[in-house]
């Protein structure tokens, strides 16, 4: 009983590694603190960094529209173009809740405070997931290929010749002429 026990407790713990991906892509956004934890002088800093930050990937999508626009591939630019739009209207939105969050500060009115605050930390964090799928739109983040890259192809030597495309002509039927009497 005892190993039958053992071998059940070391085949789910290969069973959890065995499923355990191997890299992930990318890690998880950090938690948000409580805004009432953060102390106002703190939100202050923090939403002008997550500005800065924001700004920050707008020009980098910027860089991706224009990337898609001048491959002329219209999938990846209205993608891509998606995505701005998107950040364009967080970023609207932070830097109005930021001035709100310095109204509400100067006035020492908590509960706006926080509120606007927590709206600016929620765009952060949209706002980068927003530029990793612009990436993805423009093929940065599946692979990445060398224009110069060269393949080289070997062909089996048991193939078929011929081209499959021009299949030969089937061959010419032999008609049997009708008999010459009646009798057989």
């Amino acid at each position: 009983m005892r190993t039958l026990g053992m071998l059940v407790v070391v085949m789910t713990t290969g069973m959890a590694f065995a499923q355990a991906p191997a890299s992930p892509v990318r890690p998880p956004p950090p938690a948000l603190d409580k805004a009432g934890d953060v102390p106002d002088s703190q939100k202050l800093e923090r939403s002008t960094q997550a500005l800065g930050g924001m700004r920050e990937a707008l020009r980098q999508v910027l860089e991706k529209v224009e990337e898609a626009r001048r491959t002329k591939d219209v999938v990846k630019l209205n993608c891509a173009n998606e995505k701005l739009t998107q950040i364009k209207g967080l970023l609207r939105i932070s830097e109005q809740a930021d001035v709100s969050l310095q109204e509400a500060i100067s006035k020492q009115e908590a509960a706006p405070g926080e509120h606007e605050y927590t709206k600016v930390m929620i765009a952060q964090q949209k706002v980068g997931q927003l530029r990793s799928e612009a990436e993805e739109c423009i093929g940065q983040l599946a692979f990445r290929t060398d224009e110069n890259l060269f393949v080289e192809v070997e062909e089996p030597d048991n193939l078929p010749g011929g081209d499959p495309t021009r299949p030969a002509p089937p061959p010419d039927l032999m008609v049997r002429p009708p008999a010459a009497s009646p009798i057989d």
